[in-house]
């Protein structure tokens, strides 16, 4: 099928845009899950979601409900998105790493009315940070639980089986059984009363810095962005995209499911990511799409099996979610066989996407911007003191506006005043500067940048050309407290396998090839990085372990004051 690129945005729901390609392409392939067996055309998809969607309704959902899901990527994940989009619920995202703390604040402040959940993930219980919450749940009937702690949530259910499914729960497989009590007629009324601007989708930031926050978004937010996106990586319905990158996370959500559904284009979903089981299914699979944060694409080319594998249907996909090094890029487009690779920038609060390279582009612009604006959104760099808008070239604090921006954080209107202007930009925090032909570089987080005896100094800089040493692997550069400059450059690497260097090699290495302001002072080897689930490194944590290991304590004391 040919590519037909979008110029217009559309005033599309998403249960809309699924009954069209359910339509037009009833027997093609929408969702394929090799590890639960699960191949789904649209029209099945589209049966099931209603199934689903009156099973919902009868345990007493309703348009404007926040159904929390707390999983991984597993199928009904997907049912519970499109299903709950058809009544108009609002679905709330729970990072997959939560713990009790961090449930209890989501579920309160989304005020979520049912969780649908797993057991759990590895060491991570989820039955017993539930019912640690909600200790009715191992007493009382599913229709009866009640906690004074949690006001709003009045269903949870359990998707799989356990030897430990709480009394109070219900099974995923009842909502199919209740939905034989509720009409077909309702899921059309439901989905007849949505308009595009509804809030549809609520995903909490990351929490690299503070508690996160619940972002409010539209059909119209998601599923242009998605449009737009899968227009960059020219998706058609012949395409077929792994999602291996959480679905709780937009990466998951928008650049992957929502690119597929406004392209008919087929999901290949894994559960989670596994660098020799990823390489089995994009084979097995005739993958033509990927998507991965820079760890992911490095995992599988350092694989011991890697040239076992065939990748030559590959074509296309987006890299994002941290920098990535230009070595690897190099390696992803030429060994993986995906030379028409993407990058996208944006965040949570736009959608996310808000820039993004273009297949054609040349391998050099992708490896060293992350591309231009996207369709029907602007976007600027403004001195975040003055917030007048830089010359082409200068750094300063990116701010986009458009369709994409979000209608705010859920309950924080302080919070969204501060991120959205009254001229309805967004301030992004994030340092960059842009190009005489639209593209932009990223430099760093605002809060980020570190600034030595008054010098302004951007990590990005500084973890590029330490990239380039041959024996490190990852590197990541933090400022830590000093009491004479304020800041010092802290630089966190990790050594490639067999690799080493001294503290003083490394810092040498940096002098000879940049301004010697920007010289670590310090290097700190490591096994990992601390990251979000999403695949985002946490530099505050960096910034952290720092002054505990280099014993900054009293610097940081001072530089608080």
């Amino acid at each position: 099928m040919a590519f037909v690129p979008t110029i217009e945005l559309h005033d599309y729901t998403i249960p809309g845009i699924l009954r069209h390609n359910a339509q037009r392409l009833p027997d093609n392939d929408f969702v394929i899950a090799p590890e639960y067996g699960v191949r789904w055309s649209w029209r099945e998809f589209d049966r099931l979601t209603n199934v689903v969607a009156r099973g919902l309704y009868a345990m007493g959902i309703r348009k404007g409900d926040h159904v929390a899901i707390w999983a991984n990527n597993v199928p009904e994940w997907l049912l519970i998105m499109f299903a709950s989009a058809k009544l108009g619920a609002v679905l709330v995202t729970v990072n997959t790493n939560y713990k009790q703390f961090e449930l209890n604040y989501l579920l309160t402040q989304s005020d979520a009315k049912m969780l649908v959940m797993i057991s759990g993930v590895k060491d991570n219980d989820y039955i017993d940070h539930i019912t640690g919450l909600m200790p009715s749940l191992l007493t009382d009937e599913p229709d009866s639980i009640a906690e004074k702690k949690l006001p709003f949530l009045k269903r949870v259910v359990l998707i799989g089986q356990s030897d430990k499914n709480p009394k109070g729960t219900y099974t995923f497989d009842e909502l199919y059984t209740l939905a034989e009590t509720v009409p077909d007629s309702m899921v059309e009324e439901s989905i007849a009363s949505q308009t595009t601007h509804d809030v549809i989708n609520m995903q909490y930031t990351s929490g690299t810095t503070g508690f996160p926050k619940g972002v409010m978004l539209t059909h119209h937010n998601i599923t242009n962005n998605g449009q737009f996106m899968g227009d960059c990586m020219k998706f058609t319905s012949d395409d077929r995209l792994l999602i291996v990158v959480p679905l709780f996370h937009c990466f998951g959500c928008v650049l992957g499911i929502m690119s597929c559904l406004t392209h008919a284009t087929t999901v290949v979903l894994m559960t989670r990511f596994h660098p020799r089981q990823e390489m089995e299914i994009l084979q097995s699979e005739h993958c033509t799409a990927v998507h991965g944060v820079p760890t992911m694409f490095i995992g599988m080319l350092e694989h011991p099996d890697f040239d076992q594998f065939d990748f030559s249907h590959l074509r296309t996909g987006i890299m994002a979610g941290s920098p990535c090094p230009i070595k690897t890029m190099r390696e992803v487009t030429g060994k993986m066989h995906l030379p028409e690779l993407t990058i996208t920038y944006g965040q949570t609060e736009c959608s996310p996407g808000m820039t993004m390279s273009r297949t054609d582009d040349p391998l050099e612009l992708r490896v060293s911007t992350v591309g231009r604006m996207l369709p029907q959104t602007e976007g600027k760099i403004i001195n975040p003191e003055t917030g007048l808008e830089v010359p082409r070239g200068t750094p300063g604090e990116i701010i986009t506006r458009g369709y994409h921006v979000m209608k705010g954080y859920y309950k924080m209107p302080e919070a969204t005043r501060q991120a959205i202007d009254e001229n309805g930009w967004l301030h992004t925090g994030d340092i960059g500067t842009m190009d005489e032909d639209g593209n932009f570089r990223i430099t760093g987080r605002l809060k980020d940048m570190i600034i030595r005896g008054g010098e302004n100094i951007y990590p990005r800089e500084i973890e590029e050309f330490i990239y380039t040493h041959p024996a490190i692997r990852d590197v990541q550069v933090v400022g830590v407290p000093d009491e004479k400059y304020g800041e010092e450059v802290c630089a966190c690497v990790i050594f490639k396998d067999g690799c080493s260097a001294t503290e003083r090699e490394l810092i040498d290495f940096v002098r000879a090839g940049l301004s010697r302001y920007k010289s670590p002072r310090y290097m700190l080897v490591m096994e990992e990085f601390p990251m979000t689930a999403s695949g985002k490194i946490q530099k505050y944590k960096l910034r952290e372990m720092g002054v505990q290991r280099l014993s900054l304590q009293g610097a940081a004391n001072i530089e608080t004051a």
